[in-house]
């Protein structure tokens, strides 16, 4: 499985932007997507995962109810839209394949098969 993301950029804080994750290659259906993000100094977070089906999602508390992971069933493209971004949303964001588990597990990401590129996300006060 090959992970491409892309959608990083400059915004404001209260702007939006959309992150996106293209999945090519055969995926278990026991897999999940998983968006992580590392701020320079920061441990890294488990953002947001959405299962291959689509049908289960996981949110942080930290961006419940400004970001909503979705896919595309279609083209196998996930996508993180970003709302009322704030300038402690700013890092690296990776989208991962991973074993749908617990949050706790996915968190450690020690079964995170593939990883895709960082996209930098950097929102300005």
């Amino acid at each position: 499985v090959q992970l491409q993301a892309s959608g990083g950029g400059l915004v404001q804080s209260g702007g939006s932007l959309r992150l996106s994750c293209e999945a090519s290659g055969r995926t278990s259906r026991g897999y999940a997507i998983t968006w992580f993000r590392r701020a320079p100094g920061k441990e890294r977070e488990l953002v947001a995962a959405i299962s291959w089906s689509g049908g289960r999602t996981y949110y942080a508390d930290s961006v419940k109810g400004r970001f909503t992971i979705s896919k595309d069933n279609a083209d196998n493209t996930i996508y993180l839209q970003m709302n009322a971004l704030q300038p402690e949303d700013s890092a690296v964001y990776h989208c991962a394949a991973q074993p749908w588990a617990t949050a706790q597990a996915m968190e450690r990401a020690s079964g995170v098969r593939y990883w895709g590129q960082g996209t930098l996300v950097t929102v300005s006060s």
